[in-house]
């Protein structure tokens, strides 16, 4: 497979919802509202363009991966939410590379720390560790293995503590549109 990562176009959108809503159609902990809070997010203040990926294949997206800006206290890092992948590609490395090539992009851009609430064996693999080690903390109710934040420079998150303050659009219902007629 020759995967390429790139930064989202205009012209990825509808292709980008299709592939989030096919990686999370059977989620076991997934609300079936991912690909409808990808484009939440992109009309959101804290939508980092850079670091709206996709990953493809002979012009095929197979992959996209997001990351928004958060605040912690008076800190500014990121979030890593969602990451899809199309099912039938699943397992061989995409999701790895969009995760590692949003890592680098969000360094080179500044931030100093990513927080990610997922999977406890996936995202340690990227470098991520429980967030109450850095006295960072949820929003919400979690089990603590599942949020976890990383350290994108030396020492990005010395001294970063408090509660994440994530898009509000992370908080909006999914709406269902009713036609009457």
């Amino acid at each position: 497979m020759t995967i390429n990562i790139r930064q989202e176009t205009n012209e990825d959108v509808h292709k980008v919802y299709e592939v989030v809503k096919a990686a999370f159609a059977q989620g076991e902990h997934s609300d079936q509202d991912e690909h409808n809070l990808v484009n939440r997010l992109r009309k959101s203040p804290n939508f980092i363009p850079e670091l709206s990926l996709v990953a493809e294949e002979h012009g095929k997206i197979l992959g996209h991966i997001l990351f928004t800006e958060i605040k912690v206290g008076e800190h500014m890092l990121i979030a890593l939410a969602p990451v899809a992948v199309l099912p039938d590609t699943q397992g061989k490395g995409i999701g790895k590379k969009l995760i590692t090539e949003g890592h680098r992009i969000a360094t080179n851009l500044g931030y100093k720390g990513s927080v990610v609430l997922g999977h406890a064996e996936y995202y340690p693999k990227f470098g991520y560790e429980k967030a109450s080690m850095y006295q960072i903390k949820a929003p919400f109710d979690v089990p603590d293995e599942n949020f976890m934040a990383m350290e994108l420079q030396d020492q990005g998150l010395s001294g970063v503590q408090g509660v994440v303050e994530y898009a509000k659009s992370f908080f909006e219902k999914k709406t269902k549109f009713i036609n009457n007629m």
